[in-house]
């Protein structure tokens, strides 16, 4: 078989087509042949409009069947899925339009209105009337495995934004490779929340369940408080959490019932610390898998099946037919470090990105002689795998000493009163940086600052524990869960808490922190 997504879908549908393949939160449900009529219905549209190989194809990308339709279709005619944040600002659109310059752009009636979405003068259609005209019994178009298949914004921006080109390999051997990294089998039901428009959803949800022949449950959001009842309903025994998703399960209200479920394993990274990812699997009655993929190559590591190497992503994948496809290194400074070194992950394998779309400069930094650099920090273990320990750009330099925001947003979080914690760097009146710890209290808690405090200074090195602390109601997350700390603010608040500044004795509690105040912990250098 060509390793091309349309040649994929086509091989699932002569061996199960009357296999319910898609479940859809409205109730919807189709075979494999339903969804391949489906599908061919609107890539007959999309011919007959001119939509051909190579063409960009801006799509708002929802949540439901008729959108998961229009990438497949737009796979069919060799075009170039272009999927964006129907929650997009009006700026973040016309920016995307303008710098895709689309040929077509495929949306929801209530959004064609928005400048960003109808502006430039690029032709629309309403998604809805791709699927009224009648296939024309075609086929699909020649694509090359190695061809541009989607164009995935890594961010939202008024400007430029960097565009991920994927090919139709990339997907298609990580769509093979999820079902024997996740031990799933024809049985299954893999469950998504997660958005269309990033890859974790399309890659290893829809083509993984293709690979296996395996159904799959597509809800329109995650929503914390109905999700197991979704599970429920639908059946599912597999899901993909990322960010603060299983979080969020676990700071539900606790039901005699939560183990009472089809759930029978979970996708997940970055790993929890072991504690917590015993407590989670307990109260859910599941198996978490871990393991780390990006835009930029969805092969990347996971726990071998069978193993339980607790906190960290595992080892590095590899596909189950082509056998060894995938290397991994750790570098600092030129030089490849060994166990127990902490470096950057750079990764080489046939399902690295193209490049970042018309930007040579960013395409070539971080793709060198073969290897893609991640931008990700990383420990090697003796074992072979690998332990997360943060972004490079979000490293803070604190005193002389580099620390993860990661590891003290972990032990943050431990704290039972805490739901949820944001680190970031913040300017110093000294040198390089302090660091600023946002936190939200755990549903019906109170969060005592003072000992929060007390609590890192009991698990952390001096150096790592946050100067100032604000306690908020929420924190800024981007659509697929992940904390956007690029959102917090920098510079001094009036609802922060200086901790360096705490007179105890006196007062017994924080004071407000303020530009520009020194340490008084004799740690100043």
């Amino acid at each position: 078989m060509k390793r091309t997504i349309p040649e994929f879908l086509r091989r699932t549908v002569e061996q199960v087509p009357d296999k319910t393949w898609l479940l859809a939160s409205d109730g919807g449900r189709f075979t494999y042949a339903q969804a391949l009529e489906r599908v061919e219905r609107a890539a007959s549209w999309f011919r007959a409009a001119g939509v051909g190989p190579g063409d960009r194809v801006l799509v708002t990308a929802r949540n439901t069947p008729d959108y998961l339709w229009t990438w497949l279709a737009l796979m069919e005619v060799g075009a170039i899925w272009v999927a964006v944040n129907p929650a997009g600002t009006d700026d973040e659109l016309a920016g995307l339009v303008g710098q895709v310059t689309p040929r077509l752009i495929v949306s929801d009636a209530e959004l064609m209105a928005v400048g960003g979405v109808g502006g430039d003068g690029v032709a629309r259609v309403e998604v809805s009337g791709l699927f009224e005209t009648a296939a024309d019994g075609r086929g699909p178009a020649a694509s090359d495995p190695d061809d541009v298949a989607v164009m995935i914004p890594t961010s939202g921006t008024t400007g430029r934004s960097k565009l991920v080109m994927q090919t139709h390999r990339a997907y298609v051997m990580a769509g093979e490779g999820f079902p024997s990294w996740m031990g799933l089998t024809p049985d299954d039901r893999l469950m998504t929340s997660l958005p269309l428009f990033h890859i974790n959803a399309p890659v290893y949800s829809v083509l993984g369940s293709m690979a296996t022949g395996a159904s799959l449950v597509l809800l329109e959001s995650f929503s914390a408080s109905g999700f197991i009842e979704a599970a429920r309903r639908f059946d599912a025994t597999e899901f993909n959490a990322i960010g603060a998703m299983l979080e969020m399960l676990m700071r539900q209200p606790q039901s005699p019932d939560d183990a009472d479920n089809p759930l029978r394993i979970c996708y997940t990274g970055p790993s929890p610390a072991r504690r917590r990812h015993m407590e989670i699997e307990e109260r859910f009655a599941l198996e978490l898998v871990c393991g780390y993929g990006l835009s930029e190559t969805p092969y990347g590591l996971i726990w071998r099946r069978g193993s339980r190497p607790f906190g960290t992503l595992g080892s590095v994948r590899q596909h189950p037919e082509l056998g060894h496809v995938n290397d991994a290194r750790v570098m600092d400074e030129g030089r490849e470090v060994g166990p127990g070194e902490v470096g950057e992950l750079e990764l080489r394998n046939p399902a690295v990105m193209k490049g970042y779309y018309e930007m040579p400069d960013e395409t070539a930094a971080v793709l060198v002689d073969g290897w893609m650099r991640t931008g990700d920090l990383v420990c090697v273990n003796d074992d072979d795998t690998y332990t997360f320990v943060g972004r490079r750009k979000q490293v803070i330099r604190r005193r002389g000493e580099n620390l993860s925001p990661l590891e003290v947003e972990e032990v943050l979080q431990s704290h039972d009163d805490v739901a949820e914690a944001a680190v970031i760097g913040v300017p110093s009146e000294l040198s390089e940086e302090d660091i600023k710890a946002f936190v939200v209290a755990a549903p019906g808690r109170t969060i005592a600052p003072a000992d929060l405090h007390g609590f890192a200074l009991s698990r952390l090195a001096r150096f790592k524990v946050p100067r100032y602390l604000e306690v908020v109601d929420e924190l800024p997350h981007t659509p697929t869960g992940r904390l956007a700390t690029h959102q917090l603010p920098q510079e001094r608040t009036a609802g922060e808490l200086d901790m360096e500044n705490l007179d105890m004795e006196n007062t017994g509690s924080a004071t407000p922190g303020r530009a520009g105040s020194s340490s008084t912990t004799g740690e100043q250098r």
